[in-house]
């Protein structure tokens, strides 16, 4: 596996904020931006693939707070 040199802004990213990470290795970069989540105790990130400006990569989200 090779070694990803990604920051990943989740300090920042409040609940129901995101940011997106363009790539070529979608998978890899998923992966990895979860798992640098899980280590921060983020348990609340998710991860999509898409499309964004024109750039392919993956969109990192934390799920909004539910409202009562």
């Amino acid at each position: 596996m090779m070694k990803l040199s990604i920051h990943y802004p989740w300090e920042q990213t409040e609940k129901g904020q995101g940011f997106f990470i363009p790539c070529l290795d979608t998978e890899a970069v998923r992966e990895a931006g979860l798992k640098e989540s899980v280590k921060l105790r983020i348990l609340d990130a998710k991860a999509t693939v898409g499309i964004r400006n024109g750039l392919m990569g993956v969109w990192f989200y934390r799920v909004p707070r539910a409202k009562n």
